[in-house]
């Protein structure tokens, strides 16, 4: 079977002065630190998440 399709993000900008749902969706994304980069499976759920905070994270192209 084939592996799914990852997306890579980067969390840059600090979630401090944003709304309590803001900080929920960089926490549910797993992010911990301040330019941290995760991978995740690229669907409509994490897509969604990301379209949310565009302003907190950048979506890293390979």
């Amino acid at each position: 079977m084939a592996e799914p399709k990852k997306i890579r993000i980067q969390y840059y900008r600090s979630a401090i002065a944003t709304p309590t749902k803001h900080k929920l969706v960089v926490k549910g994304l797993g992010f911990t630190r301040l330019n941290q980069i995760v991978e995740r499976v690229d669907n409509e759920a994490i897509r969604g998440m990301v379209k949310t905070i565009p302003h907190l994270v950048r979506i890293l192209e390979d």
